[in-house]
């Protein structure tokens, strides 16, 4: 895997605005969710990782040895964990998807079926 950077985070931001951007360009609505499936997939979608993300994240200061061992260091870390929750709880998104798949008679990107078919 190549070294993250922040960088590199800060090109995928720039992705996720430029499809923000996109789509309020009106474009065709069976192609904006072409581009917007794989943002919520149950399994590797956006609420999903950026969940996972923040747990991870809350690991890192709370197993480091350098973090101090304070209730304002405690709350933090519950913050982080609660909002991991709260994104997690989002996954559900994907359902929407096949509601606008029925409106605009779109296949699941993947040849295999959708995440949830398989």
């Amino acid at each position: 895997m190549p070294a993250l950077t922040p960088d590199t985070i800060r090109t995928l931001t720039e992705t996720l605005a430029d499809l923000t951007e996109y789509l309020r360009e009106d474009p065709d609505p069976a192609e904006a969710l072409a581009l917007v499936e794989p943002l919520l997939d149950e399994y590797t979608g956006l609420p999903v990782q950026l969940a996972d993300t923040l747990r991870a994240l809350a690991r890192a200061v709370q197993d480091h040895p350098a973090t101090p061992r304070t209730a304002q260091v405690d709350l933090l870390i519950t913050e982080l964990r609660t909002a991991a929750w709260e994104l997690a709880d989002q996954h559900t998104l994907h359902y929407a998807l096949d509601d606008l798949r029925d409106l605009y008679g779109a296949s699941p990107v993947s040849e295999e079926g959708c995440c949830w078919c398989r």
